[in-house]
């Protein structure tokens, strides 16, 4: 992220922006599924706020200045759920499914900015189609703490013997360290130049405008 500061501090600006919002809004689409399951639990904890600080908190923000890489929490009482498997899996999916409609939303934008140009750059449009539709794929994986973690354990119970084991973080670890975010983009780009008809060296262009 630094680099990218320095070689292109506008595009630094629009990553940073884009994954805040997408982060606050993902994690109120938890806290909104949560209240609407019958858990208070967001709106005592002061959480249903779009403050970023309060959702992703400093240590959050200061790795995304750095890294690229964040985070945020969203606090909820499954106990208080009115189902208890299908509240936790509507709880668990609302926030990856905000960042699918952010994905989508922004590719139809993307489409229409090029047909009839506005003040925003197809570059942001993209960026913001992309980054959403990567941290969907990304959330979606059954791994502890991800979303898809308990999206996919209710499903499949035995899953459930990970949720506290160091196993799931090492798995967590590999996949950001390994190059696998290389890979949710690429499958981003395929979802979006999909979406717009175009080929990779046409999206290409699309992003350097």
């Amino acid at each position: 992220m630094l680099k990218i500061l320095q070689q292109d501090p506008i595009l630094y600006f629009r990553i940073v922006v884009i994954i805040i919002i997408s982060i606050t809004c993902h994690e109120l689409a938890h806290g909104i599924a949560a209240i609407a399951q019958g858990d208070d639990t967001p709106q005592k904890s002061g959480h249903m706020t779009p403050n970023p600080l309060v959702h992703m908190g400093g240590l959050s923000l200061m790795m995304l200045f750095l890294t690229g890489m964040s985070w945020g929490q969203m606090p909820v009482n499954p106990s208080k759920f009115r189902h208890p498997v299908w509240s936790n899996v509507i709880v668990s999916f609302a926030g990856p499914l905000s960042n699918i409609i952010f994905g989508i939303v922004f590719i139809i934008l993307l489409k229409l900015n090029r047909e009839h140009p506005t003040f925003f750059s197809n570059q942001f449009l993209y960026l913001f189609a992309e980054i959403n539709i990567s941290l969907f794929l990304l959330n979606m994986l059954p791994i502890p703490p991800l979303d898809g973690f308990y999206v996919f354990s209710e499903f499949f119970p035995k899953l459930k013997s990970f949720e506290n084991s160091p196993l799931g973080s090492l798995a967590l670890i590999v996949i950001l360290m390994g190059g696998f975010a290389a890979t949710l983009g690429t499958i981003s780009e395929l979802f979006i130049c999909t979406g717009l008809r175009s080929s990779f060296s046409e999206c290409w262009q699309i992003i350097l405008r």
